[in-house]
Order: C-alpha cells, then structure tokens, then sequence
C-alpha cells in the first residue's frame, strides 16, 4: 500500500499540469512510443493486417500513425483524471440521447451498459458518474500489478463510481437490483479459455468474446444500452447512447452478444485510428 500511494502522489503531481502542458508530454512520448521504441508495432500492424485486408500497407501505415498519435493523448488524459474537476469533465464529453438511459431509469429498471476500448473510454466513467445519481458500476477484470490496480480504481471512482471485479459481478447487481442503476461492461476484452467458449467473426478473425454482459441481462432482463465515445477533436469526446435490446430474454442463443459486438464492429471500421490496436485481442484461438 506504502508503494501504491507513492506512485498515486507522484501521478496526482504530474495531473495538476494544464491540458496543453500535458499535451507537449503527450508529443513527446509520441515521438518515444512510435520512432524510437516503436512500441508494440508488430503486434498493431498484424492487427491491422489480419482485421482490414482490403486495405493497403499504406493505409495500414496511415491507421497506425494516428493510432499512436492518439495513445499518447489517452495516456496523459488518465492521468489527468486523477484530479480534473467535475466541470472540465462535462464541458470535454458532450453527451448525446441521454434519454435512451433515463427512460429505463424512470421504468424502475437497472441498465446493462456495453462499451468498447474506444477513444476516450477511461474519461467516460468520470462522465457517466456525473450524469446520475443512481448507483454506476464498472465491471472490471483486475490487473496482475496491484500497485496499478489501486492506482486506477482511486482515479476512475473519484465522482462515485463503483468499481466491481468481474467475479463479484452477478452479486453486486443482484445487490442493486431493486433500484435503477448502470452497469458498465468494456466488453472487447480477451477472455481466457476458462471464461468463455463462444467465438465470432470479428474484424474479419475468429474472436473469443465475453458473455457475461449477455448472461446478466437475460438474468435480469435489464435493457442493454451501448455507450459509444467518441473523439471530436483532442482532448473533447462525445458519448452517445444507443438501447441495441429492449427485453434480454426475449433474445435466444447468444444473440446479444452478437448485436452488441457487430455494434462494436462497425464503430471501428468508421474510425479505425481510436480502438486499443496495441492489445493482443486475437492471442486466443478456437481449439481445433
């Protein structure tokens, strides 16, 4: 603990820069990540190779450079969390059809919230957790370093967020099951082999996917919701919410996890330079 509220004091110094001083930071560990170190580079570029074929090297190249363009921007903006006031966060995501949470909040229902790693989705949690009053949870699947681990939980639940670790899940919305609550699930995660059986096609790859987003909401019957963020320009987002399935038991087999990753699919394909291409997303593959 002694080490984690080092690291976290030294993080929170860093934090208090202004926007455009971490953005110089940001410039530089741009030049660092992509010429000197070349950070990743062959596990992006088999990323990008494998999910758009159809495309040239060139473009490939061109995906890439502003992916790692933008990692840097995602990196110093966490940091920022770490102290960014409430009123920074709501003039720096813009939120659009708000109503599609509110309305099953007025029903007296809890929310399966699906997002991606997708653009700023790290500052989408301050964002959510500022938008209502009723309990927000963040699903999350715990870091082997704990000493990151804390940092990370302390910084995402600064504004009243919740944060749950997979295993607790069904517990912690079974606990909250008898008020209107949103519960978050990054659902393009790699699960392990023990998780989950279930493969798609995605981004043109036999993809090992989470069900756990799906096996909630047909619990529950809880409405699935997408939150779709968004960058507009640096360091200013945009949060759209979408309802992809009404009534989860009604969906047979594991059709909402389709819908909610064929969703998933198409934002990346439109914008493919803000999805996580350093994260070994394809490293699990279907038994023979």
């Amino acid at each position: 603990m002694r080490k984690s509220s080092i690291v976290s004091f030294f993080v929170y110094l860093i934090s208090l820069l202004p926007f455009w001083a971490l953005y110089v930071l940001s410039d530089l560990l741009y030049l660092l990540l992509y010429h000197l170190i070349g950070y990743r580079k062959a596990v992006v570029y088999e990323n990008l190779r494998n999910a758009f074929p159809e495309k040239t090297n060139e473009e490939h190249k061109q995906i890439a450079r502003k992916f790692y363009r933008f990692l840097p921007d995602l990196i110093v903006e966490a940091i920022k969390m770490r102290s960014i006031a409430a009123d920074e966060v709501e003039k720096r995501i813009v939120i659009h059809q708000l109503e599609e949470v509110e309305r099953h909040f007025k029903a007296g229902k809890g929310v399966i919230g699906v997002t991606a790693h997708y653009a700023n989705w790290e500052l989408g949690i301050h964002r959510l957790s500022l938008l209502t009053k009723n309990p927000v949870l963040i699903i999350y699947k715990p870091l082997h370093n704990q000493t990151v681990n804390f940092i990370y939980n302390a910084i995402r639940s600064r504004f009243g967020a919740t944060m749950v670790p997979m295993k607790q899940t069904l517990r912690q919305i079974i606990a909250h099951r008898q008020q209107p609550h949103i519960s978050i699930f990054v659902a393009d995660q790699t699960p392990m082999y023990r998780d989950s059986d279930y493969f798609i096609p995605f981004l043109n790859q036999d993809t090992l996917v989470y069900t756990g987003a799906e096996k909630i909401a047909k619990m529950t019957n809880f409405p699935v919701v997408f939150c779709h963020i968004d960058r507009i320009k640096r360091g200013y987002y945009s949060c759209t919410f979408t309802t992809l399935v009404e009534n989860p038991a009604e969906v047979p087999g594991h059709g909402i996890t389709d819908i909610h990753n064929k969703f998933t699919e198409d934002i990346i394909r439109r914008k493919p330079e803000w999805w996580l291409w350093s994260h070994r997303r394809w490293k699990r593959k279907p038994k023979p």
